[in-house]
């Protein structure tokens, strides 16, 4: 048996307390895992009109019936959808920090976070880059040895490169960070998915691979022998494969991950295929840590159009792989 998911609403004034609030009432029919909500109580009063059911405790969401289990963050203001202040976001990363330690602690199966405003989060003294290096940090794993796998219904992907500028990709792409973000997939593939021998489709950085040096030597320099290093590990990673042809359906047939040079690369084909499905899922943590591959939105908060898809296979997601390590 799984704990259930801790689920936190994110900003206040975002999407996440409507798509939060969505999933429970939909949870039959979206096959979603027993779950509870961390955050403010009045963000889902106001965008979403089911009951809520306060809890101190993730042992009693049995007790709620068909309410809303949730654990309440207070927040001293009204919130108003789609206009942040500094206020939610101190609300959102308390949020963020209980929902953290009751997953560490084992009293929570896994951690979904819902989607947050780093620029307000900064203005209240927030340091890490996201809520990725923020939860790793409270788990006690270097940023440096986290890695981000996008999961989608036929893809997942992992970039080696994330949120750096295009023009300094080429400096900081390097045969270990390749390996290192290598052996981090085929891990996260054992433990997460139950793939004990997964197979790393490796993209290259030029366009069609670099045409044997013709169009950038970076292929044969640096991802080749990074491609040579996790084999002689044994996994069973190939390339480097041009890009722009190993994302239709049958090239995603011949492996289980796609690793990825830089951020575009992993999430526009992640997208395309699976705009309201896609999860983001954080490699190299000690529990399971997932969340929608999306924003606050803040500019459609309130007005009831959000997609919850996203957030539902977020959910979905974080409690197939607790199922996978719990029996590993």
């Amino acid at each position: 048996m799984i704990p259930p998911i801790a689920v936190t609403l994110g900003d206040p004034a975002g999407i996440g307390p409507e798509i939060i609030g969505r999933c429970w009432e939909q949870r039959e029919a979206l096959g979603l895992p027993p779950f509870f909500g961390v955050g403010n109580r009045d963000s889902l009063a106001g965008v979403w009109k089911g009951e809520v059911c306060q809890i101190e405790h993730p042992e009693d969401v049995g007790t709620c019936c068909d309410a809303l289990p949730l654990i309440e963050v207070a927040d001293s203001e009204v919130v108003e959808p789609g206009k942040p202040t500094l206020i939610g976001a101190r609300c959102a990363l308390d949020a963020l920090e209980i929902a953290t330690g009751l997953t560490r602690s084992g009293a929570a199966g896994a951690l979904v976070t819902g989607p947050v405003s780093k620029a307000q989060l900064q203005a209240i003294g927030f340091t890490h880059p996201g809520q990725t290096e923020f939860v790793g940090e409270r788990c006690g794993v270097f940023a440096a040895n986290l890695a981000m796998m996008l999961v989608g219904p036929t893809l997942r992907t992992v970039p080696v490169t994330i949120h750096i500028a295009l023009a300094d990709v080429q400096q900081r792409l390097t045969t270990d960070l390749i390996v290192s973000r290598g052996r981090a997939a085929a891990k996260g593939l054992a433990r997460n998915f139950g793939i004990q021998n997964p197979r790393l489709a490796v993209a290259g950085l030029n366009p069609h691979a670099g045409e044997s040096g013709l169009l950038g030597r970076e292929e044969i320099d640096v991802i080749a022998p990074a491609i040579a290093e996790l084999r002689a590990e044994g996994i069973d990673a190939f390339g480097p494969l041009s890009a722009d042809a190993m994302f239709h359906e049958h090239a995603r047939k011949s492996y289980d991950a796609a690793l990825c040079m830089y951020h575009d690369q992993a999430l526009v084909p992640l997208k395309t295929l699976h705009f309201d499905e896609g999860v983001n899922l954080t490699l190299g943590l000690p529990i399971v840590r997932t969340a929608p591959d999306h924003g606050t939105a803040f500019d459609i908060a309130g007005m009831g159009i959000a997609s919850h898809r996203a957030m539902a296979a977020a959910i979905r997601t974080a409690h197939a792989c607790a199922v996978h390590r719990a029996i590993d």
